[in-house]
């Protein structure tokens, strides 16, 4: 996502992006204003979407679930802008300041990489109120910034067990999309779900790219060719964390006639009818749920700032069960869910 381009190409790329996305029919200000009503402060919402954007059937569209809602329960103008693959930071902090400068009070931006932009960009705009999701590091924080992460090591530990109950060739696989510590934790707690149920399990590991490469959240092609190696390699259960490439995976998985765990949204419903079938369950990571909280706050007059963690005990991580495929499994892996929340297991945050 940040590799060296010219700065100006980019910029005007960002530009172009930003796409209006309706009004809420109320009348605010670059400062916000309060309802005829009294109740509720009037705010416009900007949305700076990772890689892939709105579509990517995972990551970006849970974020833009909870955008939609925000409009439609809670009257928000929004407007939203999409990261281009392989920008570099300029770009990045053009995005938010255009949506700064255009009005917009509230700006969201979906994913780690846009770290050291938020925090430059709230830094700048003191009035402005910022919310990252998946970033807790100093580089983004800030008295107007909201740090939205969740726990998903927690969720990754269910599904990880999940797939070793439901495997019978006791050999299953990890797409990760990006090398990065944020997919190190799903790793983490997939791997020890799986060995929770079965110490013995193989588990083939395969990184898509490195930084500053973050293609590996938008190519399936790359997505379908990792975990085709591992079906090849005898597994039989593969679980993604691969964004927009998690589509490559469910086809390989198709074709080799095995099963695959989605990730972030439950992706049995929203992955292409061809696939869905192999699908047993995903790890929900309801960034929804984080986004639409920023948004209610500030139109209730509160301006969330610092770290909030999603968890397993608060539901903002947790496992699907559309199709019926882990039907079988589901009481064994509430066991495990509620010794989680209960403390008994302790999941790690790394491999």
């Amino acid at each position: 996502m940040r590799h060296t381009i010219k700065v100006a190409a980019v910029m005007s790329a960002a530009a172009l992006a930003l796409a209006a996305c309706g009004d809420s029919g109320g009348t605010s200000s670059g400062g916000g204003s309060t309802s005829s009503a009294g109740a509720k402060k009037t705010i416009k919402v900007g949305m700076a979407y990772d890689v892939g954007g709105r579509g990517d059937q995972s990551f970006n569209d849970s974020a833009a679930a909870g955008l939609d809602k925000a409009k439609s329960e809670l009257g928000v103008e929004v407007k939203e802008a999409a990261a281009v693959n392989g920008e570099n930071e300029a770009a990045r902090e053009e995005r938010l300041q255009q949506l700064v400068d255009a009005g917009y009070t509230h700006i969201v931006a979906v994913g780690f990489a846009y770290a050291k932009s938020v925090g430059k960009a709230a830094k700048d705009n003191p009035d402005a109120h910022f919310a990252i999701v998946d970033d807790a590091s100093a580089d983004s924080k800030g008295p107007n910034v909201d740090q939205i992460t969740f726990a998903e090591n927690e969720g990754s530990f269910i599904v990880g067990a999940a797939a070793a109950l439901k495997s019978k060739a006791g050999n299953i696989g990890f797409v990760g999309g990006v090398n990065t510590p944020l997919i190190k934790k799903f790793e983490a707690g997939y791997v020890a779900g799986a060995k929770a149920v079965n110490k013995d399990i193989k588990i083939q590991i395969k990184y898509l790219t490195q930084p500053p490469d973050f293609s590996g959240f938008a190519d399936p092609a790359k997505g379908k060719t990792a975990a085709e190696g591992m079906y090849q390699s005898g597994a039989d259960v593969v679980y993604h964390a691969a964004g927009g490439s998690g589509g490559g995976v469910f086809t390989a998985a198709k074709a080799a006639n095995a099963m695959a765990i989605g990730v972030d949204s439950d992706q049995a419903l929203t992955a292409p009818a061809d696939v869905k079938d192999v699908i047993i369950t995903s790890m929900i990571k309801k960034v929804d749920v984080g986004v639409f909280d920023f948004i209610k706050s500030a139109t209730e007059g509160k301006e969330l700032s610092g770290n909030k963690v999603y968890d397993l005990k608060s539901g903002g991580v947790d496992y699907s069960t559309t199709g019926g495929k882990i039907d079988d499994i589901k009481a064994k892996l509430d066991d495990y869910k509620k010794q989680i929340i209960d403390g008994k297991i302790t999941v790690p945050t790394t491999p």
